[in-house]
């Protein structure tokens, strides 16, 4: 999972821009602006999402690798690796296979990592001597 190739940054949303409705890329994507509406990574390549500490997104947010120093409004959903810088503050539910959150950052929310949702559920041992 971490020892893969990073995708490229092939798109940038600038800081001063607005986007009102849904996004969805491939490979790479870098917000330093705003965008009113849901980010969704598409195709079964790895992706990238970042986020920067200028930016602010108001909808659901999901990609592979999602790097947070901005604010995000809206349920964030990682397949990878979700960092969340220093400045992060996420307003929503949290999903993610791994987490790394740097001191300073915050949620307003539940965190729901996805690997329990593979997991069985519990069984009791039976006593049957």
């Amino acid at each position: 999972m971490f020892g893969k190739k990073t995708p490229a940054i092939r798109t940038l949303i600038g800081e001063g821009t607005v986007i009102n409705g849904e996004i969805k890329f491939a490979d790479g994507l870098r917000i330093d602006g705003e965008v009113v509406g849901n980010i969704t990574a598409v195709g079964d390549k790895r992706t990238m999402l970042v986020i920067s500490e200028k930016a602010k997104v108001s909808g659901r947010v999901r990609a592979g690798h999602v790097i947070i120093n901005g604010l995000v409004t809206g349920p964030v959903e990682s397949e990878d690796l979700l960092e969340l810088q220093p400045k992060a503050r996420i307003v929503g539910d949290v999903r993610y296979e791994a987490l790394e959150m740097h001191q300073g950052a915050t949620i307003d929310g539940e965190l729901h990592p996805l690997k329990s949702e593979d997991k069985p559920s519990l069984k009791l041992a039976s006593n049957n001597s």
